[in-house]
């Protein structure tokens, strides 16, 4: 019996090497991705029901503001998708508190707040930040709570790079710090909140955490209500 030498097999040029190991590099980050995004994915998502709860008009605004610590702010962008844990809220009221962007009432700049709960209030701070919050209760009870700060979980580079920071602690332990690292703008004022390229999910179940209550940071009028909540613990609120 004759054997019959196997024809060599030509060698992969540089090029194709390169490729294969940036597939590779790809498949890995796509893994990590979606491993960390199971939690964000269409089949670990909240019930419609759980939705409603959140987004119900009927909810007093510190209630909401509580609610949401622990819960997903997704963002999705040409860059990539962004999404981080609400650690930290701050509710503001209509009435009896100074420190509300509504409390003297409706105008162009908060007719937002006066509008559907579980919609985007998006606004220029100072000039210089762009700051995110809810809209909670009732149509023409101008309420919101401030989301100030998030746990980084995915698209932590796009965050890194938004910020021109490395430190995961500091990508967005702060209100303004936050929106650059998520890519959000205030163009997307007034956006629906439970679904959409901006959203926000509920994780399931839902889960037993401890809670810290405190006075509003960072106001000089209502700085004495307590109205700040955070995860207690948490190494990535704006301040403890």
């Amino acid at each position: 019996m004759r054997w019959h030498r196997q024809p060599n097999k030509p060698k992969q040029s540089v090029n194709v090497r390169r490729k294969s190991v940036k597939k590779s590099v790809t498949k890995k980050k796509r893994k990590k991705l979606v491993s960390v995004q199971r939690k964000v994915s269409r089949k670990t998502l909240p019930s419609s029901s759980r939705k409603r709860e959140l987004f119900d008009p009927q909810l007093q605004t510190p209630k909401v503001a509580q609610l949401l610590l622990g819960a997903l702010l997704i963002h999705d962008t040409p860059q990539g998708t962004t999404a981080g844990r609400i650690v930290e809220t701050e509710a503001y009221l209509f009435k009896n508190d100074p420190a509300c962007h509504a409390h003297r009432g409706q105008t162009k700049r908060n007719a937002v707040m006066f509008g559907p709960a579980g919609r985007a209030y998006v606004y220029l701070c100072y000039g210089m930040y762009e700051l995110f919050n809810v809209v909670t209760n009732r149509e023409g009870v101008g309420e919101a709570v401030l989301i100030r700060a998030l746990e980084p979980l995915v698209g932590i580079e796009i965050m890194q790079k938004r910020r021109r920071q490395k430190s995961l602690r500091q990508l967005c332990s702060g209100p303004g710090k936050l929106v650059q690292a998520m890519g959000i703008r205030r163009q997307q004022s007034g956006q629906e909140l439970s679904s959409g390229n901006l959203r926000i999910e509920l994780p399931r179940p839902a889960r037993r955490q401890k809670i810290t209550r405190t006075k509003r940071i960072g106001i000089t009028q209502g700085a004495e209500l307590n109205l700040r909540y955070y995860l207690s613990g948490s190494e990535f609120v704006s301040a403890v």
